[in-house]
């Protein structure tokens, strides 16, 4: 399985390999969920939900993300699953063989 952080900053996928923003893994590698989200990277708090659940076998919780996107933000968004079609984010890929940082 892909590690947290890679998961958590990767861009895109091409073929089995995960394409990884590797300035922002530098700068907020380190940041939990909860943190994440109150930086305003919403993205890579879902992502980070979604790992978490995945790896304990559970469903991500996705309120505390959702109530803090939806207090930065005009477009309010009624359903956490919202959060996942937006993002684009619903599970942690299998198969992923190779990791590229860029940047």
């Amino acid at each position: 399985m892909i590690s947290r952080k890679d998961f958590v900053f990767t861009v895109g996928y091409d073929g089995s390999t995960a394409v990884v923003d590797g300035s922002l893994k530098r700068r907020f590698g380190s940041l939990s969920t909860e943190e994440l989200a109150k930086k305003g990277l919403f993205k890579q708090a879902l992502c980070s939900a979604v790992y978490e659940a995945a790896a304990a076998g559970r469903e991500p919780q996705l309120e505390g993300i959702l109530e803090a996107y939806n207090a930065g933000t005009e477009h309010k968004l009624a359903h956490a699953a919202e959060l996942k079609r937006m993002f684009g984010v619903f599970e942690v890929p299998e198969g992923i063989s190779r990791v590229l940082v860029i940047g």
